[in-house]
């Protein structure tokens, strides 16, 4: 799943996603929210950049299984707003291999991608690293395409927005 040597190379960022308002993993008025970032890797991976806090933890110093799964399907599942600005992913499913712990305290950078993408379904992989590299936990997910206006609730443009913290040109992955 994971791809071989890419443990700290250097990766052009296309550009940064939005952000929403509420939502618990990218939130900006949310508190208990993990207010991770989103960045489009010019290769067509998607990278999200999360700073887990002691709400999120299972053990002490632990990020909860639910909080690594969320990352995981928060990552996988914008991956396909890369190529269609249109369709937003409803999760049908989504399978956890968990290798080792992910701490709190640590900045934590998911790489996700597309594997398979038809016009109503697409299928993404993904994987959590830690700062030295090592991949924590990996998944693979299965998502419905639907138009926002399907999912959401009133006006979403109040809810989805730029996310105006100012973002690198290059990570490293």
């Amino acid at each position: 799943m994971s791809r071989p040597d890419a443990a700290h190379q250097q990766r052009k960022v296309a550009k940064a996603q939005n952000v929403s308002r509420m939502c618990m993993v990218c939130g900006r008025d949310n508190t208990s929210s993990l207010k991770a970032r989103f960045y489009e890797l010019d290769d067509g991976e998607i990278l999200g950049v999360f700073a887990p806090l002691e709400i999120h933890q299972s053990y002490p110093g632990r990020v909860h299984g639910g909080v690594i799964t969320a990352m995981l399907d928060e990552t996988i599942g914008r991956a396909v707003n890369i190529t269609d600005h249109a369709a937003w992913g409803v999760t049908v499913e989504i399978t956890v291999r968990f290798r080792k712990p992910v701490p709190i305290g640590e900045e934590i950078r998911v790489l996700g991608r597309l594997t398979r993408d038809t016009s109503r379904l697409f299928e993404g992989s993904g994987e959590i690293r830690l700062s030295d590299g090592t991949i924590a936990a990996e998944a693979t997910g299965r998502y419905m395409k639907m138009p926002i206006d399907k999912i959401a609730d009133g006006d979403f443009s109040k809810e989805w927005f730029v996310d105006a913290r100012e973002h690198p040109d290059e990570v490293a992955v």
